[in-house]
C-alpha cells in the first residue's frame, strides 16, 4: 500500500521508511510525485493543528492515503519569547538554514549556562481517504528530554541540524557517540500510531464492504 508522507525532506523521509520497514506500506515523500505542490500556510494555533493543516492539503491535492507530522521544541526554564515551539527554524521573522540554527540555538545554549533542558512535542494526522481521519499530538509521540549544549558536534546530517547539539541527558554524551539505539521511544510510537490507523481503517472498510 502506498502512503504519501507529507514532507520534502529526505532525511526525515529515510528516517520514517526505517521506522515503518516492517509495515506492508511504502511510504512516498513529496519530491517524489513530480507534482506542483500546494503552498501551506502553517497558521495553526499549535502543532496538531498544523499537521492536520498540512495532511489536508495534500489529500485535497492528491486523493492518496497522506500523513504529515509537526513538531515544536521547548526548553525547561526559558520565558515564552525565547520557547521556538513550532517555530524552530524562524527566528525574528527569518528562515534560518542548517548552520544558522546550529549558531543560533549554539548561542542560546551558551547565554543560559552552556546547555539547555530540551524536548521535542510531536503531532501526526493520518488522512486515509475522506472520512477516515486520524490525528495525535499525546504526550506518547515525544522526545525524552534531552541536553542542547553551545558545542557543536563536527559530524552534520542534513535536514536535522539540531542534532550536533543534542546530548543525551544520562551519559551527558553526544546522541551521535552514542550506540546505534534500534529506535527510541517517539519513534515507536510513531510507528505505534500509523500500524494501529492502519489497521482502524481496513477494519472499517472491511465492515463497509460487507454490507
Amino acid at each position: 500500500m502506498k502512503i504519501l508522507f507529507g514532507t520534502t525532506n529526505q532525511s526525515k523521509l529515510l528516517s520514517m521508511r526505517r521506522i515503518t520497514a516492517d509495515l506492508d506500506v511504502e511510504l512516498i515523500g513529496l519530491s517524489e510525485l513530480g507534482l506542483p505542490l500546494p503552498q501551506i500556510e502553517e497558521s495553526g494555533k499549535d502543532i496538531l493543528q498544523n499537521a492536520e493543516l498540512k495532511a489536508r492539503a495534500y489529500w485535497q491535492a492528491f486523493h492518496m492515503p497522506v500523513f504529515s507530522c509537526d513538531s515544536g521544541l521547548y526548553f525547561d526554564g526559558l520565558p515564552p519569547s525565547l520557547q521556538p515551539g513550532t517555530h524552530i527554524r524562524r527566528v525574528n521573522g527569518k528562515e534560518l538554514i542548517d548552520e544558522e540554527m546550529i549558531a543560533y540555538y549554539g548561542a542560546l545554549a551558551h547565554e543560559n549556562g552552556g546547555t539547555l533542558v530540551a524536548r521535542y512535542r510531536n503531532a501526526i494526522c493520518f488522512i486515509a481517504d475522506e472520512t477516515a481521519v486520524f490525528k495525535s499530538a499525546d504526550d506518547v509521540l515525544a522526545s525524552e528530554p534531552f541536553l542542547l549544549t553551545d558545542v557543536p558536534h563536527p559530524k552534520r546530517e542534513k535536514g536535522y541540524p539540531l542534532d550536533a547539539l543534542s546530548k543525551e541527558i544520562r551519559t551527558g554524551r553526544y546522541y551521535y557517540d552514542l550506540p546505534k539505539a534500534s529506535v527510541d521511544h517517539s519513534e515507536r510510537n510513531l510507528r505505534n500510531f500509523i500500524q494501529n490507523a492502519l489497521r482502524e481503517w481496513r477494519q472499517n472498510e472491511e465492515k463497509t464492504n460487507e454490507k
